[in-house]
């Protein structure tokens, strides 16, 4: 098979092309995202939010109501109910975090398990990328590019409260509406992901692009190009390795992910460990000859 066969032969299926545009269009909303998750510290919330959709996402299908709604919906209630319980009582963040996310995501499997249905909504937890379908497709670039447009037009008040909020607070900007924009739009893309990877791996979309670009520029500007187009590139080459290889597409594009922050920790000009330690080694040569001499 020639190169051009190759790359071609999985776009003759519309179901290869409406997962591959989905895959494409909920990487790169993630990754962009995930540059401010990274540096704040809020990873932990990206897996709270994202696991916490799910009880939604199966309550909109009873009702008939779009996913995304429900999904949406329960987001910002799990961001709430962290707020409340961070504010009004003794339990510090994480441990707010850990029990809101945890039960929120058991209520949905009670739920999953409970529901009739001629639908399996085990794909709401891994992804069904193959069953992509046109108004699914629709819904997914529609979200995508409102978050995408926010976080563009939003980038520098969210990076002033990113790195300094108390200046931010200073120049007139609330840190306390940037915290609750950042945290809607983690709701928002994690809707955004779930349609791509589902529940379980939504987490992975918001937080390994972010912290692969993290490895290999000190400028945050460039870690918002650097992200997106790595978890772009991961997404297609991961659809067409899983195409070829027919394996679980939404597994295998975190896969692709996942062995490229590898390799960027390993091998990164600054920041990667082989780069590190022949630094280290380097300086103790250093210190080793002017001693001596």
């Amino acid at each position: 098979m020639n190169p051009i066969e190759f790359l071609l032969e999985p776009l003759s299926y519309d179901f290869m092309t409406r997962a591959l545009t989905v895959t494409v269009v909920a990487s790169i909303v993630c990754a962009l995202l995930s540059c401010w998750l990274v540096l704040i510290g809020w990873s932990l919330m990206g897996d709270a939010v994202s696991h916490a959709v799910l009880p939604g996402v199966v309550l909109a299908y009873v009702v008939g109501a779009p996913f995304a709604l429900g999904a949406l919906i329960f987001g910002v209630l799990a961001v709430a109910l962290i707020g409340t319980l961070r504010d009004t009582s003794r339990i510090k963040e994480d441990a707010a975090i850990g029990v809101v996310f945890t039960t929120l995501f058991a209520l949905g499997i009670v739920l999953i398990s409970v529901t009739p249905s001629q639908t399996d909504l085990s794909h709401i937890l891994f992804g069904n990328l193959l069953g992509v379908s046109t108004p699914d497709l629709l819904q997914v670039v529609m979200l995508g590019t409102v978050a995408f447009a926010i976080l563009l037009l939003k980038r520098r008040d969210l990076t002033l409260y990113a790195f300094d909020p108390t200046h931010a607070h200073a120049i007139g900007l609330s840190p306390r509406v940037l915290g609750a924009l950042l945290l809607g739009l983690l709701a928002l893309t994690s809707v955004i992901a779930l349609q791509a990877v589902g529940v379980v791996l939504v987490v992975a979309l918001l937080i390994i692009p972010g912290a692969t670009a993290y490895l290999l520029t000190d400028r945050f500007p460039r870690m918002l190009l650097i992200a997106p187009i790595l978890s772009a590139t991961c997404a297609v080459v991961g659809i067409y390795t899983s195409y070829y290889l027919d394996a679980a597409s939404g597994g295998m594009v975190v896969l692709t992910q996942g062995l490229l922050f590898g390799i960027v920790y390993l091998v990164s000009p600054r920041h990667g460990i082989i780069a590190t330690r022949v630094s280290t080694f380097r300086r103790r040569q250093l210190v080793t000859q002017r001693a001596d001499s």
